[in-house]
């Protein structure tokens, strides 16, 4: 293991424990549940960082998986709710409020948690992966790639709403149940519901490290930079953008079972076109090739949003604040906050007490895969 990835680990590892320390220094119900929220949004920032930093896949729509994830949850967690949330027969009530005699045969699964798990992350991997196999199998990239990501959401969300009598409509599902597994009960602003969105978020952030540094990785990175030169070595490059499209979504299903659990109800809009536009303005802000960045940019973003959005100062112009703020990363920090810290690391003197400094042309040799190397 090199020394550089090392001292990765060992950065992403304190800045996970600071997140798992937060519930000692933090004893207000409120502020963790507004934590947890940021923490499920920085999962959400790792997920797109892994399809656009490391594959060059700008997802327009990752809020798409992130809301049938959410809805899965929110299925097994209605069908769970006392009896004066239900209708007959133990339907939800906005089932009864448009006459359905018999739960639907979508819903019976959900009565399973195990199903309801599986479902919120398999489900969504299924249909990144066949949305990618019809977009990469005909070599699709681009912005025609993000076009087509943002109609699936835009069609997905329509479908949400139109179909209320099995999905609440334009209401969502709420009244939920709380989450109970292995004899815990993950009240929404409970320490132990904090721990858990922390803890998904930890395994999240070092698998996906795992694999930007993997083979798999390796030739991601390669096909963002040369797709042509990596077909031409015999590599499957459908096959691999599938792959990192399907994990992406993975992510983002768990993300959007976590919200369910943390907002207790689930809503179309976790299938908007604001919240998916949002992942990607937290990526790029905190840089877009860095799994540790995206994700401190989200937590960075969302929380001055939150303090902008609260402030009376800036009730009515918080989100022209924000925009500005966008647009000046983008123009002068395109890497974002985690090129910004590349940067100086390099200036600083190295331990044999040499500067760091080195050419333009060896900093951008060592930024991108050696092609030979990773394949």
């Amino acid at each position: 293991m090199s020394g550089k990835v090392s001292r990765q680990i060992l950065l992403y590892g304190a800045v996970c424990l600071l997140l798992l320390l937060a519930p000692v220094l933090i004893d207000d119900a409120f502020l963790l549940n507004k934590y947890a929220r940021y923490l499920i949004f920085g999962m959400l920032a790792i997920a797109l960082s892994l399809s656009w930093g490391y594959a060059g896949i700008l997802n327009l729509g990752q809020a798409t998986t992130f809301g049938i994830g959410s809805y899965c949850m929110a299925m097994f967690l209605k069908l769970k709710t006392v009896p004066i949330h239900t209708g007959s027969d133990g339907l939800p009530d906005f089932m009864v409020w448009n006459n359905v005699t018999e739960l639907p045969w979508i819903w019976v699964p959900f009565q399973s948690v195990s199903f309801a798990l599986l479902a919120g992350i398999l489900i969504p991997a299924l249909f990144a992966a066949l949305l990618g196999w019809f977009m990469f199998g005909g070599r699709v990239t681009g912005v025609y790639a993000a076009i087509i990501t943002l109609a699936a959401m835009v069609v997905m969300n329509l479908i949400i709403i139109d179909q209320q009598s099995y999905t609440g409509g334009f209401n969502g599902i709420t009244d939920l149940a709380q989450f109970e597994i292995v004899g815990l009960t993950f009240d929404a602003y409970s320490t132990s519901t904090y721990y858990l969105v922390a803890a998904c978020l930890t395994v999240t952030l070092f698998l996906a490290f795992a694999i930007s540094r993997s083979k798999t990785g390796l030739i991601l990175q390669a096909v963002r930079d040369q797709e042509e030169r990596v077909r031409f070595f015999g590599y499957d490059v459908a096959l691999y953008k599938t792959f990192v499209f399907a994990l992406s979504a993975a992510i983002a299903g768990l993300a959007g079972m976590l919200y369910t659990i943390v907002m207790e109800f689930a809503s179309p809009t976790f299938l908007g076109v604001p919240l998916s536009l949002s992942i990607v303005i937290w990526v790029a802000v905190g840089g877009r090739q860095s799994l540790l960045g995206a994700m401190l940019g989200a937590l960075l973003v969302t929380g001055v949003q939150g303090a902008l959005s609260e402030s009376e100062a800036f009730l009515e112009t918080w989100t022209l604040v924000m925009g500005g703020l966008f647009v000046l990363i983008v123009l002068f920090m395109p890497k974002g906050l985690a090129g910004v810290f590349e940067t100086f690391a390099r200036r600083l003197p190295s331990p044999n007490g040499e500067q760091g400094t080195r050419h333009a042309s060896d900093q951008q040799s060592e930024s991108r895969p050696h092609l030979g190397g990773a394949l």
